[in-house]
């Protein structure tokens, strides 16, 4: 199985080392292992670029970090870099370069096969057949990752649908994948725009939490990056907690429910029964497990709307204490509302397919 790591970005052409150092050790503290760093606005000499960038590099090597430098073809020409040799990389201590602009597939190819070891990250934002071609130029697939691009400028993310089939072009060869999700604090990014950092747009405005359950629930990304700095302490915890395996759903629960509510609620790994309907996304193990357990009616004379979280009660047979997801506005009164998906998180309701698991909490 692939394993999902989460990242963060840093731009040590616009930021104090020391600051750098800082936010890097806050990111260590909440698991954190990857780096984004670009070298695109580069404005020094090749020396003082070199030290620069390793000095910080290093210092997140020391934290188990790997870099990724995203690089372009005219940096290669400022910095006197060939594509046949790599070496300036690995001595400041890089793991892998992102690749800004596509080349002609037999580069990326023959970079692939660097005697350093660096992994070549191509760009995932463009529906073409780019990958493929490099493909066919018989590359070192294990050392071949995919990144998204980040998007400064409000309007101009990747609309979801198109996200979707980019990604898919990657996912189905079996490539490391990465999309960035944005920080609402986080201020630098490459460019003087500070409208947040995301790959998708529709990102842009919600918790970043939020963001980074939808880039995992798709299936089609490994890696989630926070493109812009710096986030909050609040923003990384956050990011922290998220299960990157399994869709988990934050659940606002009404202030009287029994007991046994909670826990049917919060405790087992949910199912969305496989014989599905357009009413209900069904859970029916604890009406099982807790068969036993009373549930008197509340709340059930109302008309439960999209996102509800229902609890069959006891006037409900053997249907008592199964848990349900409303999808389809109705009435039914054998039912108790519970509580409600958060309103952020509804969307996320989507990616639950028959059979999928998941939690509430």
């Amino acid at each position: 199985m692939t394993m999902r790591n989460l990242g963060l970005s840093i731009y040590p052409d616009h930021s104090e080392y020391q600051k750098d150092v800082e936010y890097l050790e806050l990111g260590h503290k909440y698991g954190f292992s990857r780096i984004f760093m670009s070298m695109l606005e580069v404005q020094g000499s090749v020396e003082e670029t070199k030290a620069k960038y390793q000095k910080i590099i290093n210092f997140g090597n020391s934290l188990g970090y790997q870099t990724f430098i995203d690089v372009s073809p005219g940096l290669f020409k400022k910095l006197g870099i060939s594509y046949s040799d790599l070496k300036f990389f690995k001595e400041i201590g890089a793991t892998g370069l992102r690749l800004d602009q596509a080349f002609d597939g037999a580069t990326e190819a023959m970079m692939s096969f660097n005697p350093y070891g660096l992994i070549i990250e191509l760009n995932m934002s463009n529906d073409v057949d780019y990958l493929n071609n490099i493909i066919g130029y018989q590359p070192n697939t294990p050392f071949l990752y995919g990144c998204h691009n980040f998007y400064p400028q409000v309007g101009t993310g990747l609309p979801f649908d198109y996200f979707i089939k980019c990604s898919q072009r990657f996912k189905k060869l079996g490539i490391h994948s990465a999309a960035f999700v944005s920080s609402k604090v986080g201020k630098m990014g490459p460019w003087n725009v500070s409208d947040g950092l995301p790959t998708l747009e529709m990102d842009r405005k919600l918790p970043i939490d939020v963001q980074a359950k939808q880039l995992w629930a798709t299936g089609l990304i490994d890696d989630v990056i926070i493109g812009n700095a710096y986030a909050s302490e609040t923003e990384l915890a956050a990011l922290a907690q998220v299960d990157r395996y399994l869709l988990t759903l934050d659940v606002d629960f009404l202030p009287n429910i029994n007991p046994i509510e909670g826990t049917i609620v919060k405790k087992p790994l949910h199912f969305w029964r496989g014989d599905i309907n357009s009413l209900v996304i069904r859970s029916t193990m604890p009406r099982v497990t807790y068969r036993e357990e009373e549930n008197p009616a509340h709340d059930n004379e109302l008309e439960f709307q999209p996102g509800d979280v229902l609890v069959g009660n006891d006037s409900f047979g053997p249907y008592k204490n199964e848990l349900q997801i409303v999808r389809k506005a109705h009435r039914e009164p054998r039912k108790n509302k519970v509580g409600s998906i958060k309103q952020e998180q509804l969307f996320l309701l989507d990616f639950l397919k028959p059979w999928s698991k998941f939690k509430l909490k």
